[in-house]
């Protein structure tokens, strides 16, 4: 079942993510998830097993995607799938209920970044229709951030 995030969530999406190794230590996850929440929460989603999450709780989250919508073009972030999970379209859904989403939204395109050491994940994404766009990403941590 998939279903958008709730605050009550937030522990065990962050050690589905720490799993998944998508957390880095300048970035905070937990506020990742309140920020995400308070602006999309329609966005923020994750994916509940009645058969048991990563630690065999019942029922417990295996999946999430976060997204965002900028009028202009979306994004997708935190698409994480728990190991003991893989394999069973998690991963599939949550990008086809985002697209849903940011769709009723208006968004034209959905663009997402992959870290390059993060080289596996790359196949699912082309078999799910992305292509590799020829751009450079350029960030500024802003002050006071």
């Amino acid at each position: 079942m998939i279903r958008p995030y709730r605050p009550a969530d937030e522990s065990a999406v962050v050690a589905l993510w720490e799993t998944c190794g998508l957390t880095r230590p300048w970035n905070d996850p937990r506020a990742d998830l309140s920020r995400a929440h308070e602006r999309d929460p329609d966005l923020l989603l994750v994916a509940v097993s009645a058969h048991g999450g990563e630690n065999g709780s019942k029922p417990g989250i295996v999946g999430t995607v976060m997204a965002g919508y900028d009028g202009h073009r979306a994004w997708i972030y935190y698409l994480a799938t728990a190991p003991t999970h893989r394999g069973r379209g998690i991963a599939r859904a949550l990008i086809a209920e985002a697209e849903r989403r940011l769709q009723r939204l208006g968004s034209p395109k959905v663009q997402l970044m992959v870290r390059a050491e993060n080289t596996g994940v790359a196949g699912l994404y082309e078999k799910l229709g992305y292509v590799r766009s020829d751009v450079i990403v350029l960030q500024r941590v802003l002050p006071g951030a």
